[in-house]
């Protein structure tokens, strides 16, 4: 109960300062492509790029077959791609979030626990511009919604969560640690080929399919994909869906307590 009134006491806060959340937002904007010549465009450039190399190599050169459904290989890769992406630009931006704004944390009137909100909402944004790209390759290649669709929203959420339990626990401990950045730099590149996003889960024996149950970040793969393509509904792989949501109710928990316990202690180092 003590932590869902913590919980519930953020989600008030931001509620009552929204627009300060929002001007935060910009600012995250700002700060990232102010300055440069193609702007906000730069956030597209290299996902789209990978993309368009990606779609060369496999369908131009290699000529890969479409997935199991009769999807271009190319559409089944960025089903898992996209996803990844946001997973990885939030967790980059949450991780550093409390370090790129310490001008706010001596601010009394300021929750210091709102800013991987921020940084995670700014990725957010890119990653739902992306989704709406995918929608539109998926119908230029004669695939048109459909109610699996629907779960997307779901999915984003969970990834969204996730990320903000995470996030709470690598921003505060990067204050103290700055290797912590580095760390999770290693951690991405390796959960990248972990997660079956180059490669379907379904190639795994069943007694080594334990290893994808354990990769939390394979449920929202899986589930994008569940929802785009192979037409599965979220309540079908209910023991994969409370593990997930188990795993991230631990990092939500054990992220607010790290915080909270460091919170005290941000000024004196910043």
């Amino acid at each position: 109960m003590k932590y869902i009134n913590e919980f519930y006491t953020f989600l008030k806060h931001i509620f009552e300062n929204k627009t300060l959340l929002v001007n935060l937002i910009k600012n995250d904007f700002k700060k990232q492509y102010l300055g440069s010549y193609l702007g906000i465009t730069w956030a597209f450039i290299q996902p789209l790029m990978m993309v368009a190399v990606l779609w060369f190599v496999f369908e131009v050169g290699f000529r890969h077959a479409p997935s199991s459904n009769g999807v271009p290989f190319i559409l089944w890769l960025m089903s898992g791609m996209f996803p990844w992406y946001f997973f990885a630009n939030a967790i980059n931006g949450g991780t550093s979030s409390i370090r790129s704004n310490s001008f706010l944390i001596k601010k009394v009137a300021f929750r210091v626990s709102v800013l991987p909100v921020v940084s995670i909402t700014s990725a957010l944004i890119i990653h739902l511009i992306f989704i709406g790209v995918l929608f539109l390759l998926f119908i230029a290649n004669g695939i048109y919604p459909s109610m699996y669709w629907l779960q997307l929203p779901y999915y984003t959420s969970c990834l969204y969560l996730l990320v903000l339990g995470l996030s709470w626990l690598t921003s505060s401990l990067n204050v103290f640690v700055k290797d912590i950045g580095n760390i999770v730099a290693i951690l991405l590149q390796v959960g990248f080929w972990a997660t079956p996003i180059f490669w379907s889960s379904d190639i795994l024996s069943e007694k080594h399919q334990w290893i994808i149950e354990i990769n939390p970040l394979a449920y929202i793969v899986n589930g994008y994909r569940d929802s785009l393509i192979n037409n599965i509904w979220f309540w079908e792989k209910l023991n994969f869906t409370f593990y997930f949501l188990g795993i991230t109710l631990f990092f939500i928990v054990l992220g607010g307590i790290v915080f909270k316990k460091l919170r005290p202690h941000f000024g004196d180092v910043l």
